[in-house]
């Protein structure tokens, strides 16, 4: 069986590629009222939605696109089974909900603030910006999904299916644009500012209105779990 990642050919059964749903109309529609707060500081003034049921549930449509996408790459599921789920928690969120157990840590959550908003927009404008082509997108997708963090058992193979989306990603641009030798490196220092938007900010922004105490984490690995 190839072990490829097959992003180009996943991306085709994609009719909207990913980032292009979350961007095409993002500074129209991620408006925000303030929420209470006890600091004057502007940039740490926590924020919230204005209209979380409508925005949510196009972020969901988003996820649940993204976690498609990952299930359908032929390299993903060769991966042991430990390595598609890394950091998987004890016992499903399917099953804490089932046995109605509480969030204990839904206390200690992140709240989303003016800066971190700020940050999120400036990197979604920088990605916008590139006006990516489906392929690209795809490729790029790739290097991200295919990150050899610690304890994979399959550490080498997952970091060679990054370099290969690598690779890939780096042909395509220069094939769709010859003339720009700098655009592969843009991308991925573009990339690289996902690394500053910390995952409890989008959690809590885009899908705590959603799913109250649940866990999103324990989430995804559900959806990723069930066949």
């Amino acid at each position: 069986m190839d072990s490829g990642c097959s992003c180009s050919a996943n991306c085709d059964r994609l009719s909207n590629p990913i980032l292009f749903n979350i961007l095409n109309q993002m500074d129209n529609r991620l408006d925000y009222n303030s929420a209470p707060h006890r600091c004057n500081c502007e940039q740490r003034r926590t924020v919230c939605l204005k209209r979380p049921s409508e925005i949510c549930k196009e972020a969901s449509a988003v996820l649940v696109k993204t976690v498609q996408f990952m299930r359908n790459l032929p390299a993903f599921n060769q991966m042991p089974p430990k390595d598609q789920v890394t950091d998987t928690p004890t016992d499903s969120m399917l099953k804490k909900i089932l046995l109605n157990r509480q969030d204990s840590a839904g206390m200690e959550r992140e709240q989303p603030t003016m800066a971190g908003v700020s940050k999120l927009k400036s990197c979604l404008r920088k990605f916008w910006s590139l006006d990516l082509s489906p392929k690209e997108y795809a490729y790029l997708k790739g290097t991200a999904i295919f990150n050899p963090v610690p304890d994979l058992k399959a550490a080498l193979f997952v970091e060679s299916l990054q370099q290969e989306a690598q690779h890939a990603l780096s042909e395509v641009v220069h094939s769709l644009h010859p003339g720009d030798q700098e655009r592969f490196a843009r991308i991925l220092l573009t990339a690289s500012m996902l690394q500053s938007i910390t995952p409890g900010l989008i959690s809590e922004l885009f899908f705590r209105p959603m799913i109250a105490q649940a866990d999103l984490l324990e989430l995804l690995v559900d959806m990723l779990l069930f066949r």
